[in-house]
């Protein structure tokens, strides 16, 4: 609002200069391109990145399959971090040998990580493979997937109203080194004695 205030009072200022009214404009312009613009452009963003995501989220369950491993025997070792990609945080993994049945079929035998504090021979675990039985990450769930996307519909309209910003303070700065530019002009033509009874006659 002090904005198209600004605007109003220089229309009939005898004061106002063309630059005044300039940069007011370039004030207006910088303030809806930010209200407007940058978060139409964060939608769009988010738009594109959820709908690559998702594609991305079916390809992965596509691809991916969870199976149940058996435990072979523990590797001696302390207890690993938690697994970043559950929700609680707290579960430590450890270190064993498995066996496990592939979707294709084929017998699986290898170290893996499993979500048991306490892995005894026999126990059972869910682990995801490929199609051939090779380990592979968790495969993206579509909650995350959203997530990401709005994440990044947030950054692009952020990033859209900081180069607004940015772009409106370039203008502002080249206005004022124009200014300054022509005072000095204007200074010189006045000469060293502008204040002196008589100069000019």
């Amino acid at each position: 609002m002090r904005v198209i205030g600004g605007i109003w009072r220089w229309r009939h200022n005898p004061l106002r200069r063309t630059t005044d009214l300039v940069e007011a404009w370039v004030a207006l312009c910088a303030l809806l391109l930010i209200l407007l613009a940058a978060p139409v452009v964060g939608s769009l963003t988010a738009a594109v990145a959820q709908d690559a995501l998702q594609r991305s989220v079916l390809a992965q369950h596509a691809a991916r399959h969870q199976v149940t491993a058996t435990v072979v025997r523990k590797v001696d070792g302390p207890l690993l971090e938690a697994d970043p990609e559950i929700a609680s945080g707290r579960d430590l993994r450890s270190r064993v040998i498995a066996d496990w049945t592939a979707p294709d079929g084929t017998a699986r035998h290898g170290a893996v990580l499993a979500g048991l504090e306490s892995p005894h021979r026999g126990d059972h675990f869910a682990i995801w493979t490929d199609t051939h039985g090779r380990l592979v990450a968790r495969p993206l769930d579509s909650v995350t997937a959203t997530t990401h996307a709005v994440l990044a519909g947030f950054g692009a309209a952020l990033l859209s109203a900081g180069v607004v910003e940015a772009g409106r303070r370039l203008i502002m700065w080249r206005m004022v080194r124009r200014r300054y530019a022509r005072w000095d002009q204007a200074w010189d033509r006045a000469g060293p004695d502008w204040g002196r009874t008589g100069t000019g006659s």
